[in-house]
């Protein structure tokens, strides 16, 4: 419903805060408004790409400008043409309304519920700011310059009732009617921009959760942690809001839209409440079950009015949320079906001990990165390679990257280092855990920490007899190695030189010449500095002569080059499976791996270094 949000909020926002141009001398007709709407749309969306962190720092003075603006205007309104209206604060009057209106009251709620709408996304910022200073922000300033303005707006119509339609800009003073309506087009943009920005954040967090396909994920600012841009999810919001807004020209079919999905996700906010109320404070379920019934009580009124609405554009929000649901549950019944795959054909690791440490074939200098979503064991594409291939790289290091179910992983518990086999077959496992609000940034330093974290583990090994690897547990035993402690604690030198990639022409002469383009062609793209990371071995008369050789072999190997294995996989579905699943499988999850980003590109893999394995699933 929130990601449906994201296509609403824009749409209304902007259509809404245009239509005053309609009550101006110079009349627009519906059609140019609509078009000036989808100009200010593509617009908003096709600057999303150049992030927040440019524009941020006038969010809060415009939106701070824009309550001012609707205060001052409900507060002449009031003093101007009814100061009477000030009484309506008194619960009385509601009740009486109810009395006269009956069940058109209720339905009525349907509409009312939008005088709130919005205001809630403030709560967002609470991963930015403490929960009293927007208590304080929301019960001293926005609130009362809503209700102030809604004031306003009820005395100009008891005297005007024929401006109803556009009463928001009709009760606008002349003077002072430009300045507002200029600053509402640009708190419109900014409502909007803080949606879309959070359906980024949205969508992000339930690929890591495994709930969403893989998309491109962006990080528009060096500085500020967290602030990303999504490109496909960018333009189908785009697409979708553009749809809407021609479709509906309405902003009372998209108003009616709105305010059910927001009420929706204010009703399953306070059902998610009850379980925190029981699992994270631990308080009573009583305590849990009269919070409940006192707030789905008042939820309950409004949502069954924002249903009455339905039909009059109401049903958008349940197909998107729909549609979006229905995505992601597919997306994560094929990658478990996938994952248990893997789990039930691992590669038997008395089969590896039986090839010895040259594992039957001839190792060449260099380091193999093998991505799999195993924590342990040995995924099946390596079996293919040690079968099909008369070569393999020396140093063998299975990465598993985890999301985990908290929000972020410390620097000093993201690397878990363990071995798979017997210190000669120079074999490794590293599990890189991240939260699921943890940006992966792209700063080419994964490598040398992966490198700095299994020297550590090395040494830690052997000063460390309990983590040594017993014959009977050599897969499973782990480490976690700190990534910020690193260099302060490994016998390595360790040497830094930055220098101007685009200058760079230091290649060497082994390469081919295709190498040597691609290299080029990279160099003259990619035109920042790169951060030149050298080991070195200490003279270190005391150190253990095996794990001295085990030292100078992963340098040496860092030196040669890495490489990144992953599997391209296919997934099919067994001949015997039910038709639904064949069709989950074969037709919709296999669309869906089509058409969203490889897994390299989420995990920002170089493709130069690429190597993918062809396998199919029959799960």
């Amino acid at each position: 419903m929130v990601i449906g949000d994201g296509v609403l909020t824009p749409a209304i926002s902007v259509l809404s805060s245009v239509s005053g141009l309609q009550v101006t001398e110079n009349k627009l007709t519906d059609g140019e408004l609509l078009i000036l709407a989808c100009v200010i749309l593509v617009g908003l969306f096709a600057l999303q790409h150049f992030g927040t962190h440019k524009v941020a720092v006038m969010f809060a003075p415009i939106i701070i400008v824009w309550l001012i603006s609707i205060f001052a205007v409900g507060l002449y309104n009031v003093i101007h043409w009814n100061p009477k209206v000030i009484s309506a604060i008194s619960p009385l009057y509601i009740i009486k309304y109810f009395r006269e209106t009956g069940k058109t009251g209720w339905i009525s709620l349907g509409g009312l519920l939008l005088c709130i709408t919005g205001t809630e996304a403030m709560f967002a910022d609470l991963g930015h700011f403490t929960a009293l200073s927007i208590r304080l922000a929301f019960t001293f300033f926005v609130y009362p310059c809503l209700v102030v303005q809604y004031m306003g707006q009820a005395a100009y119509l008891s005297k005007n009732l024929d401006k109803i339609p556009n009463s928001f800009y009709d009760s606008i003073p002349e003077p002072v009617f430009w300045p507002v309506f200029v600053v509402a087009t640009l708190s419109a943009i900014v409502g909007s921009q803080a949606i879309i920005t959070a359906t980024f954040s949205i969508v992000k967090q339930c690929h890591s959760l495994g709930c969403f396909p893989r998309v491109k994920v962006v990080h528009t600012s060096r500085h500020i942690y967290g602030q990303i841009y999504i490109p496909e999810i960018n333009w189908i919001l785009m697409i979708l809001t553009l749809a809407i807004t021609i479709g509906f020209q309405d902003t009372t079919l998209i108003g009616n839209a709105y305010g059910l999905a927001c009420m929706t996700v204010m009703f399953i906010t306070t059902f998610l409440m009850a379980l925190i109320i029981i699992f994270v404070w631990y308080k009573s379920i009583f305590l849990a079950g009269a919070f409940l019934l006192f707030f789905l009580a008042i939820e309950g009124v409004y949502l069954s009015a924002a249903f009455i609405k339905v039909p009059q554009g109401g049903w958008v929000p349940l197909v998107l949320s729909s549609v979006f649901m229905v995505v992601m549950y597919i997306w994560h019944y094929g990658t478990r079906k996938k994952y248990n795959f893997d789990l039930h054909n691992k590669v038997s690791l008395r089969w590896l001990l039986g090839l010895g440490p040259s594992l039957g074939i001839v190792r060449v200098p260099g380091i193999g990165l093998i991505y799999s979503e195993l924590a342990t064991g040995v995924p099946a594409i390596f079996s293919h390679f040690v079968t099909n291939l008369p070569a393999f790289h020396k140093v063998l290091v299975f990465v598993c990257v985890k999301s985990v179910p908290v929000p972020y992983v410390s620097p000093e518990e993201r690397f878990l280092i363990g071995r798979v086999c017997p210190r000669p077959y120079r074999m490794y496992r590293c599990i890189v855990r991240y939260g699921y609000k943890d940006v992966q940034r792209d700063d080419g330093n994964f490598e040398n920490q992966l490198i700095q974290s299994i020297a550590e583990f090395i040494q830690m090994e052997a000063e460390e007899p309990q983590f040594s690897s017993s014959e009977s547990s050599l897969d499973g035993r782990m480490a976690v190695i700190s990534t910020r402690n690193v260099e302060s604690n490994t016998n390595l030198i360790i040497s830094v030189q930055e220098e101007d990639i685009g200058s760079s022409s230091s290649i060497q002469s082994s390469k081919s010449l295709t190498l040597q383009s691609l290299q080029s062609v990279f160099d003259e793209d990619n035109p920042v500095r790169r951060r030149q990371v050298r080991f070195q071995l200490p003279s270190d008369p005391g150190m253990d002569p095996a794990v001295r050789e085990e030292l100078m072999d992963l340098i040496q190997a860092k030196e040669a080059g890495i490489a990144y294995i992953m599997g391209h996989s296919y997934v099919k579905a067994r001949r015997s499976s039910s038709f639904v699943k064949r069709f989950m499988i074969d037709i919709l999850y296999s669309f869906l791996r089509k058409n969203c980003r490889g897994p390299s590109v989420a995990l920002n893999i170089p493709h130069i270094s690429l190597i993918e394995v062809g396998m199919i699933y029959y799960v």
